[in-house]
C-alpha cells in the first residue's frame, strides 16, 4: 500500500524512485517490523499478563520448566502483526506470491490461535487434538498449493540441489508434495518451540537464507549466471523474508532466556508454514531440509521416540523428546542448548547457500 503510493510520486519527485528497488524496500520492511515489535512488545506482555494468558506447563515435562508456569504466551501474535503489516506496506500487492505467503501465514496462525485459546480456556496444555489440527493445516496448505499452481509463471518442478540439470516434473502431483512440505515444516517448528528463544533463532536464520534465495531466483541475470530456476516475481518475497527475520529479532528481545513471553502455537505453526511456502516458490524445497535441519531433527526425534516406544512396549531412545529435552535431562544448561542449536542452524544455512554455486 505505502509502496504503491510513494513509488507513484517518482515521476514528479525522483527521490521516490528508490522504492523500485527490492533491496531498499526489504531494508525498510525489516526496520518497520523491528520497530513495531519493540514498541508493541511491552504492551502485549502487559495485556497478556493482565488477562492471565499464561503458559500451561505439561506435567510430564522437565521439572525445571515448572518455574515458567504462568509466563505470558501467544506472543507469536506480535511476530505476525509486525510481519504482515510491514509486508502489506512495502510489498508489491500486485504480485500473487506476496498474497500466497500471507495467506499461509494468516491461515496457519489462526489454527495456532485456536489451539492456544483452547489451552487458555481450559487452563491446561490440552489444545486442539492432533487430528483436528492436522486436518485444518492440510486444508489451508491444500488451498495455498492449488492457488500456487494457478500462477502461470510458476513451474511445478522439484529442483535437486548440487545438480544443475536435475529437475523432477511433478505436474499435479506437486499439490500433495507442496502440502506435505508446508504441514511438515509447520509442525517441525512447533515441536522445536520448547525452550526460551530456541525456535525463533533458527526461524530468523532460515528467513535470512531464503531472502537470498528469493532475490537470486527472481533476478533473471543472477539465475542464469548461477544456473538455477528463474521464477518471475519471486524476488518480491525478499520483503516478506526480511520482515520475518526482523520481526523475529524484535520478538527475541522479549523471548530470550529467561523469557518474558512465549511464542505459542500462534507463532510456531505459521512461521514454519511461511518459510515452507517461500521454499516452494523459490524452487528450494529440498534445500529446506538442510536450512531447517534443527527442525527436522527435532521432529524426527519425536517420531523415533514414539515409534520405538510402541514397538518395544515402553522403552525409549531418548530421555525425553523432542531432543532438546533429552539434553536438558542430561544436565545441559538451557542457554547452552539454545546457542548450540543456533550455531548448528548457521552452519546449515551456510551449507545451503553453497548450493547456489556448487552445481
Amino acid at each position: 500500500m505505502l509502496y504503491a503510493a510513494l513509488y507513484s510520486l517518482h515521476t514528479t519527485h525522483s527521490i521516490f524512485n528508490v522504492f523500485r528497488y527490492i533491496s531498499f524496500r526489504t531494508l525498510l520492511a525489516a526496520l518497520t517490523a523491528l520497530t513495531i515489535s519493540f514498541v508493541l512488545g511491552p504492551v502485549l506482555i502487559r495485556r497478556l499478563t493482565r488477562n492471565h494468558v499464561g503458559q500451561p506447563i505439561r506435567a510430564d515435562g522437565p521439572a525445571r520448566h515448572r518455574v515458567k508456569a504462568g509466563t505470558p504466551t501467544m506472543g507469536g501474535t506480535l511476530i505476525l502483526f509486525s510481519l504482515l503489516l510491514s509486508t502489506l506496506l512495502l510489498g508489491d500487492l500486485t504480485n500473487p506470491y506476496v498474497w500466497l505467503v500471507q495467506l499461509v501465514t494468516l491461515g496457519f496462525g489462526l489454527v495456532g490461535f485456536a489451539d492456544d485459546y483452547r489451552k487458555y480456556r481450559r487452563g491446561n496444555s490440552a489444545g486442539l487434538s492432533a487430528r483436528h489440527k492436522l486436518i485444518a493445516q492440510s486444508v489451508i496448505a491444500g488451498v495455498a498449493a492449488l492457488l500456487l499452481l494457478q500462477v502461470p509463471s510458476f513451474p511445478p518442478i522439484v529442483v535437486m540441489p548440487f545438480f544443475k540439470d536435475v529437475h523432477v516434473h511433478l505436474g499435479w502431483l506437486y499439490l500433495p508434495f507442496a502440502m506435505l512440505v508446508m504441514v511438515g515444516a509447520s509442525n517441525a517448528v512447533n515441536l522445536t518451540d520448547g525452550l526460551d528463544g530456541l525456535a525463533i533463532g533458527p526461524v530468523m536464520i532460515a528467513a535470512g537464507t531464503y531472502m537470498i534465495f528469493a532475490y537470486v531466483a527472481g533476478n533473471v541475470k543472477l539465475a542464469e549466471y548461477l544456473q538455477i530456476s528463474y521464477v518471475p516475481g519471486a524476488g518480491e518475497l525478499c520483503i516478506f523474508c526480511g520482515a520475518l527475520a526482523a520481526a523475529g529479532l524484535g520478538f527475541l528481545w522479549f523471548n530470550a532466556y529467561p523469557a518474558q513471553m512465549f511464542m505459542g502455537d500462534v507463532g510456531s505453526l505459521p512461521l514454519g508454514g511461511a518459510i515452507a511456502m517461500v521454499a516452494l516458490i523459490t524452487k528450494n524445497e529440498i534445500v529446506l531440509v538442510l536450512v531447517g535441519l534443527v527442525f527436522v531433527v527435532e521432529a524426527l526425534s519425536v517420531i523415533a521416540q514414539v515409534t520405538y516406544f510402541r514397538w518395544t512396549g515402553g522403552k525409549r531412545i531418548f530421555l525425553m523428546a523432542p531432543i532438546h529435552h533429552h539434553f536438558e535431562l542430561k544436565g545441559w544448561p538451557e542457554p547452552q542448548i539454545i546457542v548450540r542449536f543456533w550455531i548448528i542452524s548457521i552452519i546449515c544455512a551456510l551449507l545451503a547457500l553453497s548450493t547456489l554455486k556448487l552445481r
